[in-house]
């Protein structure tokens, strides 16, 4: 982790080549580690991230009676009995949403009795309303006054079968909630989506694989609705990919600087839906007019980035969402890419347009940017650095959420950093 409460990037004026190792999927490890928890026996979970998310889920699951090692900086050991004991304290999930949203749903399923769920002053503005709302519909009682952590479960170690209709509009993790608690339900479970869609439909897709690989019994009976049959999960070996969203800077750093990055698995063969922004990326500087990010959101910052250099101007739909991840991730990648240059980007509505100027490269832009708190700011901006000189990335430890070794991965493909 950098200690440094700065980081100024020197751009390294030559293409980027060469190979890093990513982190594991920061989206697989937390499914996995919470199905291995759900399961009767001993599993070996490798390729997993080590990272503020994935503890935050680890130290939950240990503090309601899961055994959960650490024998490598890769894996876990995670021993289950199918059971959550109540745990002594609140659970403190710092601003981790996979963990807050999937143990809401575990433990109103396995939990019997009180459980607090809580997180960090960014985790007090993340919605989870529409998951204690599909919830309800299991007979589960849950409050959240606020319509955000901190939330109370009254668990009884049970949930009831049924049918629960979800409205996803703000996160598809609600879904994957309710699909890996209802593996534990008393009777079948259906799921069905209040609205017109799905947006980040690939993640629902990794939690019923991942569910798959532990037992479970799940089916997609068409776009809009699931049916899951309560079976215990069973405990197993399983490998967690490297992480596709952090991949996207690696890509991103070659393609701007002319280079390229070999990052260990073809594009094509990630699972996980952010790796579809490798397409986007082969088309610059002539990246299309209209990118619609709702299926690959964790990318958008990134490929915003490289809209900032694009020969013309792109426009961002889909992405709404992102209002609600970290930080509100439309806002700030506008609010810092106009810092770095005024008229570079604006909102309209829950859009963003960037107006590419790839003169920007090569200049010397003097910027401090603003992270939020938030990994995916600081990962990204840190790409502009590569082609503008002067740019100084705030807060950089903020990365540790998800890949706590970026600084030293940009290290060892060469480019020099400056801490403040």
């Amino acid at each position: 982790m950098v200690a440094a409460s700065a980081i100024r990037i020197v751009p390294p004026g030559r293409p980027l080549r060469g190979k890093l190792e990513l982190p594991g999927s920061k989206s697989i490890t937390n499914r996995a580690l919470l199905l291995a928890a759900l399961s009767k026996g001993r599993s070996l979970l490798t390729g997993a991230l080590k990272s503020d998310d994935t503890r935050y889920m680890a130290r939950a699951l240990q503090q309601m009676g899961v055994q959960v090692e650490e024998p490598t900086e890769t894996s876990f050991v995670v021993t289950g009995t199918g059971a959550l004991a109540v745990p002594e304290t609140p659970l403190f999930l710092g601003n981790a949403g996979t963990a807050v949203r999937f143990l809401t749903a575990a433990v109103a399923a396995r939990v019997p009795g009180e459980v607090v769920l809580d997180g960090d002053e960014h985790m007090h503005k993340r919605p989870i309303g529409p998951l204690l709302s599909a919830l309800a519909a299991l007979g589960v009682k849950a409050s959240a006054p606020t319509g955000c952590p901190p939330v109370t479960v009254e668990g009884t170690g049970h949930l009831a079968g049924g049918e629960v209709r979800i409205d996803a509009g703000l996160s598809s993790q609600y879904v994957s909630a309710v699909l890996m608690a209802a593996g534990c339900a008393d009777a079948p479970v259906e799921i069905a989506l209040q609205g017109s869609g799905l947006d980040a439909r690939g993640y629902v897709d990794l939690t019923v694989a991942t569910m798959q690989a532990f037992g479970g019994e799940v089916q997609a009976e068409d776009t809009m609705r699931w049916r899951v049959q309560p079976k215990p999960y069973v405990a197993t070996d399983f490998y967690i990919e490297p992480d596709a969203s952090a991949a996207t800077y690696p890509w991103a750093a070659g393609v701007l600087t002319g280079g390229g990055i070999d990052v260990g698995l073809d594009p094509m063969a990630f699972s996980q839906p952010d790796a579809k922004a490798w397409q986007m990326m082969t088309l610059f500087p002539h990246m299309p007019a209209e990118i619609d990010g709702s299926q690959m959101q964790d990318a958008v910052p990134t490929l915003a980035v490289l809209a900032a250099f694009n020969q013309t101007p792109v426009r961002f739909v889909g992405i709404r969402n992102l209002r609600v991840k970290e930080c509100d991730r439309i806002s700030a990648v506008s609010t810092e890419l106009n810092r770095i240059c005024p008229g570079l980007a604006r909102e309209d509505g829950d859009d963003l347009i960037v107006n590419g100027d790839p003169t920007l490269a090569g200049q010397s832009r003097p910027t401090r940017i603003e992270t939020y708190s938030d990994h995916r700011i600081a990962m990204a901006f840190a790409l502009t650095g590569l082609l503008i000189d002067e740019i100084t990335i705030l807060n950089p430890a903020c990365v540790g959420k998800t890949w706590p070794g970026y600084w030293d991965a940009l290290r060892g493909l060469g480019v020099e950093l400056v801490a403040e």
